[in-house]
């Protein structure tokens, strides 16, 4: 059994796309494109080296924006400050006074929580925003 170029790309796009499947990476999926890009040049007859150029270009090319992509977007929101886990971030509650150490008790949800004052500034009694769930203490910014 003789198999064409193309065949061969597409085989090893599948491989590429089996093995990003089971390991998560997208990157390999832009090498997978690559080679999915290989087996159309070479379905539109060109050579084995324009093949390779054509595969190597959209699939290093597709790594490096990708990689690029993700330098430039944010970093993962820790859990902590995850309005997503958490939904208590964002809530208002009242704090009628603090501590001297920058900590409070407050009523909130039906129970007495610890709240520590973690924005800008001098810690003033009234309404503030949850920021962070720490635990069992909530970090609060003034609202």
């Amino acid at each position: 059994m003789d198999l064409s170029l193309s065949t061969w790309w597409w085989i090893v796009a599948g491989l590429l796309v089996a093995a990003e499947l089971a390991t998560g990476t997208l990157y390999l999926l832009m090498v997978a494109i690559g080679c999915a890009a290989g087996a159309i040049a070479a379905h539109a007859q060109l050579a084995f080296f324009p093949q390779a150029l054509v595969a190597a270009a959209v699939g290093g090319g597709l790594v490096l924006a990708w990689h690029r992509l993700r330098e430039r977007s944010p970093g993962p929101v820790p859990p902590q400050a995850n309005p997503d886990i958490n939904l208590d971030i964002g809530e208002r509650l009242q704090v009628d006074g603090w501590n001297a150490d920058g900590t409070a008790r407050v009523p909130y949800r039906g129970s007495a929580w610890n709240v520590r004052y973690i924005g800008d500034g001098p810690a003033v009694p009234g309404p503030h925003v949850i920021a962070e769930v720490r635990h069992n203490e909530l970090a609060v910014r003034r609202a």
